[in-house]
């Protein structure tokens, strides 16, 4: 790419990122007007629009998607550069962009985050929660957390933590006024609060284990929301019955504020994985950031002396 174009192609792709010049520009340390000038110069310069803009929102273009999947390639190329600089420092630096789901900073990464950042003040963490599954290299991320079934072939994983149990669980005033039901078949006549992944039409079937395999089930929803602590907090309040991780509900299980339900039924899946794109030049924020991670959270699992 042209080196004349690189700022402005840098901070198009963070726009495009955020999908707003206000939140690109508060992370980039610049005006939103600054940058909505570098972008407009950059698209002047190319004879093509690359952004929509609304008074309400900032959408990329078709030719504005195109073009930024090309420039990725360039920009993460520089990105490794710099982090080869920074592997060059006494401390570990620089600030590591990590994809995850709300459920794993909730469970995984938030009760640790402290000690990780006084252990290595110099990296700045930016945390992007999201349901989907995202290309790391495509959206500029360094490190991403999912379950290991989600995982692609291609990305270098590992697992973090043990297992965790999916638990099904409803008010008691629910229960009282509704009864309980007794096999997964039964959440058809129940109301449920579900959930609605990120730009998807469908609700998420609820897992359950039964006669040795896992089936799914599709509940009847009074409630749906993208975040699991609205749909605990509706089950809390009797709205329906609640589908999450135990461990994100164990204290209102075992103070009786939520009961379980269908517990005979609760499937348990394999650990959350950590992932990164290739084991080529690890950086030495994200080398720290997986040695921590994996040594708080499963110390018993053998170094992997190749990450």
């Amino acid at each position: 790419m042209p080196p004349e174009l690189l700022p402005a192609i840098s901070a198009f792709a963070r726009v495009a990122h955020h999908e707003s010049f206000t939140r690109a520009a508060r992370e980039m340390g610049i005006s939103p007007s600054a940058l909505s000038q570098a972008v407009r110069s950059l698209e002047s310069r190319l004879g093509v629009r690359l952004l929509d803009r609304t008074t309400r929102r900032v959408g990329v273009t078709e030719i504005g998607r195109r073009f930024l999947a090309e420039a990725q390639t360039g920009l993460a190329a520089i990105a490794r550069a710099v982090d080869a600089v920074d592997e060059s420092r006494e401390a570990p630096a620089g600030v590591l962009r990590i994809n995850l789901s709300r459920v794993v900073a909730d469970l995984v990464v938030m009760p640790h985050l402290g000690d990780f950042m006084a252990m290595y003040p110099d990296v700045v963490v930016e945390l992007h929660c999201d349901n989907r599954f995202k290309d790391l290299v495509a959206g500029g991320f360094d490190v991403g957390f999912r379950l290991g079934e989600s995982l692609a072939n291609d990305v270098v994983a590992v697992p973090i933590g043990g297992p965790h149990r999916l638990a099904t669980f409803a008010a008691p005033a629910y229960l009282q006024r509704h009864g309980e039901p007794r096999t997964p078949a039964d959440l058809l006549a129940h109301r449920c609060a579900c959930v609605r992944l990120d730009e998807e039409r469908s609700l998420m079937l609820w897992d359950f284990a039964q006669d040795g395999r896992l089936i799914e089930v599709e509940a009847n929803p009074s409630m749906i929301s993208n975040d699991a602590d609205l749909l605990i907090e509706g089950a809390r309040q009797g709205i329906g019955i609640g589908c999450h991780f135990e461990a994100l509900v164990r204290a209102d299980l075992d103070s009786g504020r939520l009961q379980p339900v269908l517990e005979d039924f609760w499937p348990t899946f394999g650990a959350f994985h950590l992932y990164y794109p290739s084991r080529v030049h690890v950086p030495r924020k994200l080398r720290v950031f997986i040695d921590f991670f994996r040594e708080r959270l499963a110390p018993s699992l053998p170094r992997d002396p190749r990450s």
